[in-house]
């Protein structure tokens, strides 16, 4: 069971691998570190940042499951977000650095074995992210029309797992059930006028279905109270500013009990959040906008259909109780209600998925670890194997919580490095890097994108952008990246 991570005092560590550096041999020092870093999304990169400051000379292989790298910035943040996508500019140059090379479209642990990466490596660290939704187990939930929002905002980024998705837009009405950032993006981009839209990088197919959609009302539905809503501020706030678009709150939803209260006032976010809430409340809906309502202390407890696809979401009313902890929890207090709507989408958190060979704890969903060193047989540190990003900690954060958490990671693996902690034990062959991770890629017949692969598919990319007035436009199949990839540039 891993202990809840705190981050460490790197004025510390730093001192002991100064004094590790001093008595260690010069032959030692001069024999490079050969790293896998697996997974090339923010944790992913953010690792690789600070290998490169943290263990002189380093050599780190950086392996992604899809062909293109950046991970939730390419494939979770929303399109009409791209000043958020601006960190993309900083992994650039990270992946453009000598000391790293990149295996795009590599799938470690299904399509390589983490057995053969530890067969030729020093390090590894795993920043696979935590890829699976959860669901909210009520009946109905496997009705067509019915989805996790991750499957919505993959389908609007382009991610080619959900590239043929189909999502019913036909519909006046969609409920969003969540209280997080998320269920703020997929309200948004339902709502957002196709002209705004059409000057992002959102899928081409997302954006021809989104032109026809006859969404009207988008409601955002939260189980406890909205002092307890995990919403950014700048994110809530944005809603004020949509041009069609009017988001409305009941002024009775948001009465605050007086643990709830208390909570607001201790918490500048929450308190802002309650501002913003409140003047909504005030302003009222437009005429002629499309609304996003939002609701609180309400939980689904079914999802109603007809003919196999959703019609309504059957809700009951919550009261908040508060555990022996002191946390707010909801509870139903027995009132229901029927929403007519024609789709649900759950945004309800995220679940991390096993990684083939790797230690998994599948009740916290993350793979078991102490301040980044994964836990193996027995709860011990499984030498040179390390974690870091959601797979680590759980789903938490904004990206930027990613820099600190591998920071962590690498302050530990580094002073690991120094007291001779690797993977293959001191049988270090000096200079180079593993070429045999090349060969064993061409034995299981994967066919890999490089850093010049990854360069020709993002000019592909940029340039159908430019010639469109949008920053670029995504290549939303792996057979297309491939070739995009493989072809030479015009």
């Amino acid at each position: 069971m891993p202990r809840e991570s705190s981050f460490v005092n790197y004025e510390q560590v730093n001192q002991r691998v100064l004094l590790l550096r001093q008595a260690a041999s010069p032959k030692r020092m001069n024999t490079p570190a050969r790293i896998a870093v697996v997974g090339a999304g923010p944790a992913g990169f953010f690792t690789v940042a600070a290998l490169l400051k943290a263990v002189p000379g380093a050599r780190i292989d950086l392996f992604n499951r899809l062909p293109a790298p950046y991970g939730l910035v390419r494939d979770g943040v929303a399109p009409d977000h791209e000043p958020i996508k601006s960190v993309s500019r900083v992994f650039a140059k990270l992946l453009a650095r000598e000391e790293v090379r990149y295996f795009g479209n590599v799938d470690v642990g299904a399509g390589l074995e983490v057995d053969v990466l530890r067969g030729l490596y020093d390090q590894i660290v795993y920043a696979v992210g935590s890829q699976r939704d959860r669901r909210m187990r009520v009946p109905g939930e496997g009705l067509e029309g019915s989805h996790a929002a991750t499957a919505f905002v993959g389908w609007y980024n382009g991610h080619p797992h959900y590239r043929d998705r189909r999502f019913d837009l036909a519909c006046r009405r969609v409920v969003v059930v969540g209280n997080g950032n998320v269920a703020l993006d997929v309200a948004r981009i339902l709502v957002l006028g196709a002209e705004r839209l059409a000057r992002t990088d959102i899928a081409c197919h997302a954006l021809r279905a989104l032109r026809e959609s006859r969404v009207q009302e988008v409601l955002v539905l939260g189980r406890r109270g909205p002092a307890q809503a995990s919403f950014a501020t700048p994110e809530l706030k944005e809603f004020g500013g949509l041009e069609g678009v009017s988001a409305v709150v009941d002024e009775s939803d948001l009465a605050l009990d007086a643990a709830s209260r208390a909570l607001a006032e201790s918490d500048r976010v929450r308190s802002r959040n309650m501002e913003v809430l409140r003047g909504y409340a005030r302003a009222g809906p437009e005429a002629g906008d499309r609304i996003v309502r939002f609701r609180f202390l309400v939980s689904p407890v079914a999802i109603e259909g007809r003919e196999g696809r959703v019609s309504a979401v059957r809700v009951e009313r919550n009261g908040l109780e508060a555990g022996k902890d002191g946390v707010l929890r909801a509870r139903g207090i027995g009132e229901t209600e029927r929403i007519d709507c024609g789709m649900a989408l759950r945004s309800v958190g995220y679940r991390g998925e096993p990684v083939p060979g790797v230690p998994f704890d599948e009740r916290l969903s993350v793979i078991p670890n102490e301040g980044g060193r994964v836990l193996g047989a027995k709860g011990r540190p499984a030498p040179g194997e390390y974690v870091a990003g959601w797979a680590k900690r759980g789903p938490s954060g904004v990206i930027g919580t990613n820099k600190a958490d591998a920071s962590e990671t690498v302050a530990a693996l580094a002073v690991d490095w120094e007291e001779g902690i690797s993977l293959r034990k001191g049988r270090r062959n000096a200079g180079g890097r593993p070429s045999g991770v090349t060969e064993a890629l061409r034995e299981r017949g994967i066919r890999w994108i490089d850093k010049d692969g990854w360069a020709r598919l993002d000019a592909r990319e940029t340039a159908a952008g430019k010639e469109q007035g949008r920053p670029r436009v995504k290549l939303c199949t792996v057979a297309e990246m491939l070739q995009a990839a493989y072809s030479p540039l015009p």
